[in-house]
């Protein structure tokens, strides 16, 4: 885990003005590597990268890395380079270390741009073939690690974060705003390959990017088909995803550094933490869980608890971060997470790393990513009972109302209402749905019907159209960023074992009715790992995210300042009606803190 940066300018005049340059590009993001720091410039190519080392502590680790033709800075893990080093030596190959960043050199060689394909991990990459002047960069199928880029004309610069790049000469600070309007009215903080600068673009998920002759070419290499289903019965599906996932815990722990673990008593990480239990039982193994006390009490401690009693390997820590904290640590925040938070939870989880950080820990797993492929989000009913209706099998629908009724405990008039919304789910394509939403919320500035919000509809049933989406563009790219901001802001290395490319494959190949079943959520989870997870893990309704008191408690609290301050500096929003919203929050009214919230993390923002 690392942070890159980098760049192709002909217009700097000499070495030592490029390696100025890059040097200030490299030092904006010196902790996500703190461990050394390396450069290679041949005019007027210059590749940087800070390095947290992890696999291969030794110096053959170092990067930018050379192999023949090709140099190499390199962000991320190649979890089963071990395999494909092997495969490699078979053809032929000779290798000088043990890093995973030699085995992508050599692939790279061997099986040309293809050569991610052949790859299970999370990656951003840069490589550059010094014959024919050619940049290749790549980014991994989900976009767990980020990478950044501003073309122009012939010049090309890159950076694992916003921040290098605001430091080049080619930068400019004007803003997109059609992503501050998704930002405020959706939460949504990236969008395809936009960013909330005019001039940054981000390489997005599953892409690989070529640059040559002042030109930029970017194609994805990967995609989930919808078509695809598996023939498995029931039974035989459980044991192949139980099986999936233990081979994703193994290669997720492949490291020379310390390993932990996020801890919140929810399925995805109490399953990572219990798989870990049972794959390396004498292996020690720190957990991390935030928890808020008091009137706003957000307390997963006795979930947790479930957990420990079964994993002896398991050394519990918690973090519980007072008003005085989240205030002296705000700014801290927002500068690592280069953009206007779009809710408190980054928040907590920025604490839960902090922790983590403390206790020296290098690497952590976490659960990110289930929830969007295995339907945990409730909603998700909408649509399998919506594609229900609309394949008038109303029966049916009716019976999978009954039984989310009857597992959340729901009134009457609150199944009517799910009911109703769900009709327009199976009525509406994704992109109508949230189209809808993003008109239908505070419209203060001119709202483009164009490509403002725009999503591919993709063939199958509605629920794994609606999956999709979450994976690839209205929830999971948004965690992601969070979670890559976070963790490297303490120089820790974030997993996330439920991306593992065969298991996300394998889920979207499942029936809806694997994945919402009697009422329950992530129903193929629950049943494969029904042997790994304690009883009332496994069989917990409730669904919560990573929940915070902070767009009330907070807002209102220690971060009260933001409300205090002068909004002028949103011009580009409607002033009157801003004020409105404000006003009514200041006076008591809650119903629209989350977007108060966003209105003064963009202000705030801004300022700064």
């Amino acid at each position: 885990m690392c942070g890159i940066a980098g760049f192709i300018d002909p217009s700097l005049k000499n070495k030592e003005q490029a390696d100025a340059l890059l040097e200030n590009m490299l030092e904006t993001i010196a902790y996500r590597g703190p461990d050394a720091r390396g450069k290679w410039i041949e005019m007027p190519v210059a590749l940087g990268h800070n390095r947290l080392s992890i696999i291969d502590l030794s110096e053959g680790g170092k990067q930018p890395m050379h192999f023949e033709d090709y140099v190499i800075t390199f962000n991320g893990e190649i979890y089963n380079y071990i395999e494909v080093r092997e495969e490699l030596i078979k053809k032929g190959y000779q290798f000088k270390s043990s890093s995973d960043t030699e085995v992508i050199l050599a692939a790279y060689k061997e099986y040309g741009e293809s050569c991610v394909n052949h790859f299970i991990g999370m990656w951003a990459m840069v490589i550059y073939t010094k014959s024919s002047g050619k940049l290749f960069a790549s980014r991994d199928r989900f976009g767990i690690k980020p990478l950044y880029y501003i073309q122009s004309g012939d010049k090309f610069y890159f950076g694992s974060e916003y921040k290098p790049l605001k430091v080049a000469p080619v930068f400019s600070n004007e803003l997109n705003l059609n992503q501050i309007n998704r930002g405020l009215q959706l939460g949504w903080i990236t969008y395809n390959d936009e960013t909330y600068f005019e001039k940054i673009k981000v390489l997005p998920e599953g892409c690989n990017l070529n640059f040559l002759n002042g030109k930029v070419n970017v194609y994805k290499y990967w995609d989930i088909d919808l078509n695809i289903k598996s023939p498995l019965s029931f039974v035989e599906k459980k044991t192949r995803f139980s099986e999936l996932f233990s081979d994703s815990i193994k290669l997720h722990n492949r490291s020379d550094a310390e390993v932990g673990g996020c801890l919140s008593g929810g399925l995805d990480s109490s399953s990572i933490a219990c798989a870990i239990n049972k794959i390396f039982p004498e292996t020690p193994f720190k957990t991390f869980t935030v928890y808020y006390e008091g009137m706003d009490a957000v307390d997963e401690r006795p979930w947790v608890n479930e957990v420990l009693k079964q994993c002896k390997n398991i050394t519990p820590y918690y973090a519980s971060p007072t008003d005085d904290e989240i205030a002296s640590e705000f700014k801290n925040i927002v500068h690592h997470a280069d953009i206007p938070i779009a809710g408190s939870s980054p928040i907590s989880q920025y604490f839960v790393m902090k922790l983590a950080g403390s206790k020296k820990i290098k690497v952590i797993l976490d659960g990110q990513g289930s929830d969007e492929y295995l339907a945990g989000y409730m909603h998700s009913f909408y649509r399998q009972i919506g594609g229900l209706i609309r394949n008038l099998n109303v029966i049916k629908a009716l019976g999978v109302l009954s039984e989310h009724k009857w597992q959340q405990g729901f009134s009457m008039t609150k199944s009517a209402d799910i009911f109703a919304k769900s009709i327009l789910a199976g009525m509406k394509s994704e992109e109508d749905l949230y189209r809808m939403e993003y008109k239908h919320y505070f419209p203060f500035l001119p709202l483009n019907d164009g490509d403002t919000v725009s999503l591919n509809t993709k063939s199958g049933s509605r629920l794994n159209n609606f999956l999709y989406q979450l994976m690839f563009h209205t929830s999971l790219p948004h965690l992601l960023h969070y979670e890559d901001r976070n963790s490297m802001a303490f120089s820790i290395e974030s997993r996330v074992p439920f991306l593992d490319h065969r298991l996300v494959e394998f889920a979207f190949s499942l029936n809806d009715f694997d994945k919402i079943n009697h009422g329950e959520t992530k129903y193929i989870l629950r049943k494969s790992l029904s042997n790994l997870l304690p009883e009332k893990i496994a069989n917990r309704k409730d669904k919560k995210g990573f929940v915070t008191p902070g767009e009330v408690k907070w807002l209102r609290g220690p971060l009260k300042f933001l409300l205090d301050g002068n909004f002028t500096n949103l011009s580009m929003l409607n002033q009157q009606k801003l004020n409105t919203v404000i006003n009514k929050y200041k006076a008591g009214d809650n119903s629209q803190a989350v977007f108060v919230w966003r209105i003064c993390m963009l202000n705030y923002w801004l300022n700064q």
